[in-house]
């Protein structure tokens, strides 16, 4: 059944992470009948067992509902649940792109954080209408005056249109969905023109291939049309298109505004395009829809499998992901330590660890990930200029003229009692005060300038212990900016390990180094011979551990006599440990690699 333009409405849901949008999604499904009490469960839109285990959002999910208004017309809500940590904000914007409406909900114990304020300029840009929700207000901690006058301050609303809801007990969800269907403009795509389908997910499914979600803005969508992808001129005939409740179902067509899915045998996963547009390849439009803005990988790291023989394996594994994660790049390297593996760019370090954990449980790989790094613009000596993401690949000290390093801008938003310490903190990672700024007498936000290296390690988790977990961050990148940068090596033996290279602050280069080789002393096992582990800048030693050899006690058979024997079977131990240590190679665990994470709490 075709169902009139007027009565459909897309939205999204953002919000902070934890304040109550994964919640405030189970509630909308329960109250319009599309999952029945009986199969409810905490997080439904959440299926990934990761996100269940974090209570975190980390894929957008779309879901079809049908309500009946109390004007008494029955209505279809497609809603995109979003995910709210920083690093996923990729998914944020392309789930904006495919909506006209938003529903901005906000903690009344915690007010307005970082990620409110960075989703809903995203939702501002994208012209959609902002329908703001107070949650959690039936806790007894609740502060709803406050969190009502900071969002009439934001986003300059009455207090009137604010909605007051409790996501846990229900209350207030019904008045969500009238604003929801009263304030929401329905889609204005003519559904006689040309077909333009925006692709704004995508999933990899082992019988159907490629699947991509999307939202038909102009024509209209049905099985056995042939169609054609901007990016690629590719063409593919449409096998079935559907809705998404809470699985697949298959209907006729799909008109404009309408979300759905479609099924059309594309089997090579770079074939289907996040943020790609689908038009009819007999009737093609003349342009394809304004796409998303570029992702752009903000750390890198290397992934090598602890086999070499799974080198395959995690090729393939990555190519799926990608086609979930379109903000996850990669391409092949090569490292002396580790053998062959890939060089990925992630968003974020949650985002790294996420898709890590991913690669492992979802295609039972073994991986060792190298130490994170951002992406440097080395200028050279001769005049040109090389992109460096691997310290590896980075040249000599006499090759280089300057480094430039990536500056974010970032935004906290922490309670006013909490602004010296983080302050002293911002310092610490050679941050640059930009301004301040009050939400209202107890919550501040601070704007600071830092280099992107310096806040993807552990920053986060410094922000929240110093805040006691009240503080939130948001970042944005800014330039390239010229820095003081060093490459620092780890010898082992006198041998470089290319895996634990970092590209460091030439002032931090001694703390760093020197934390670093303290840690891995602990950490790589004893030999039979002695191992030297240091750290050094081109030729200069800056900090040096030993890991003590096992020994055995070769004098124990000597009871007495002339001490020339007990000094030649010395000697004789010696020279074949000397030997030994020539041809011997140190087994580096994967704890040692994941041991320069942790080198910030020091070096600081």
């Amino acid at each position: 059944m075709t169902v009139a333009q007027s009565h459909i409405r897309n939205f999204c849901i953002i919000a902070h992470i934890d304040h109550g949008k994964s919640t405030l999604a189970d509630r909308l499904l329960e109250v319009t009948g599309t999952i029945m009490k009986k199969d409810m469960q905490e997080q439904v839109l959440d299926s990934m067992d990761l996100e269940r285990e974090r209570g975190i959002t980390i894929k957008m999910h779309p879901v079809r509902m049908s309500y009946a208004a109390r004007n008494g017309e029955e209505y279809v809500l497609h809603l995109i649940d979003t995910p709210g940590h920083v690093d996923f904000g990729y998914e944020v914007s392309r789930s904006l792109a495919a909506c006209e409406g938003a529903v901005l909900v906000v903690d009344a114990t915690q007010g307005v954080e970082a990620q409110t304020v960075a989703n809903l300029y995203q939702a501002v840009n994208h012209d959609l209408t902002i329908v703001p929700v107070i949650n959690k207000v039936d806790l007894p901690s609740a502060e709803v005056g406050r969190a009502k006058h900071q969002i009439v301050e934001l986003i300059g609303c009455d207090e009137g249109d604010i909605l007051l809801a409790s996501a846990k007990t229900g209350l207030g969800i019904a008045d969500l969905l009238e604003a929801i269907i009263a304030r929401v403009p329905a889609p204005r795509g003519a559904g006689d023109a040309p077909l333009r389908a925006m692709v704004f997910d995508c999933i990899f499914d082992i019988y159907r291939g490629a699947v991509p979600y999307v939202r038909v803005v102009e024509g209209s969508l049905r099985a056995g049309m042939r169609v054609k992808f901007f990016s690629n001129d590719k063409v593919f005939e449409v096998t079935e298109v559907g809705t998404l409740m809470m699985g697949m179902n298959a209907k006729a067509e799909l008109t404009a505004g309408e979300v759905g899915y479609v099924v059309a045998g594309i089997k090579t996963v770079s074939d289907a395009r996040v943020g790609d547009t689908i038009a009819d390849a007999a009737d093609p439009a003349a342009e394809p829809l304004p796409g998303y803005r570029a992702v752009k990988p903000m750390v890198y790291a290397g992934l090598y499998p602890t086999e070499n023989q799974q080198y395959p394996e995690l090729r393939e594994a990555l190519e799926k992901l990608q086609l979930n994660d379109a903000a996850l790049s990669y391409q092949p390297e090569t490292s002396g330590a580790l053998g062959f593996g890939f060089r990925c760019g992630f968003l974020g370090m949650l985002h790294m660890e996420i898709v890590q954990e991913r690669l492992e449980r979802e295609y039972s790989l073994s991986l060792i990930t190298t130490v994170p790094n951002v992406e440097y613009q080395v200028h050279r000596t001769d005049g040109s200029m090389s992109v460096v993401d691997n310290p590896a690949d980075m040249p000599p000290e006499t090759a280089v003229e300057r480094v430039e390093e990536p500056f974010v801008l970032a935004e906290i938003v922490v309670p006013s009692e909490y602004i010296g310490n983080i302050m002293k903190l911002s310092q610490d990672r050679r941050g640059g005060y930009k301004k301040l700024e009050y939400l209202d007498p107890t919550r501040a936000i601070l704007h600071y300038e830092f280099p992107l290296a310096e806040i993807i390690f552990d920053f986060y988790d410094k922000l929240k212990s110093l805040s006691k977990g009240y503080a939130s961050l948001d970042y944005e990148f800014l330039e390239y900016r010229q820095s003081d940068l060093v490459k620092l090596d780890i010898l082992i033996n006198g041998d470089p390990l290319d895996a634990l290279s970092s590209i460091v602050h030439k002032e931090r280069s001694y703390e760093w180094g020197r934390s670093l080789v303290a840690k891995l002393r602990k950490l790589i096992p004893r030999q039979m011979y002695e191992v030297a582990i240091q750290a050094a800048i081109g030729s200069r030693i800056l900090a040096r551990e030993s890991v003590k050899p096992f020994r055995k006690d070769v004098i124990a058979k000597c009871y007495g006599g002339d001490i020339s024997r007990k000094r030649k079977l010395l000697e004789k131990q010696k020279e074949g440990k000397r030997r030994m240590k020539q041809v011997g190679n140190v087994e580096i665990p994967q704890e040692a690699f994941l041991a320069v994470l942790k080198v910030g709490d020091e070096a600081v």
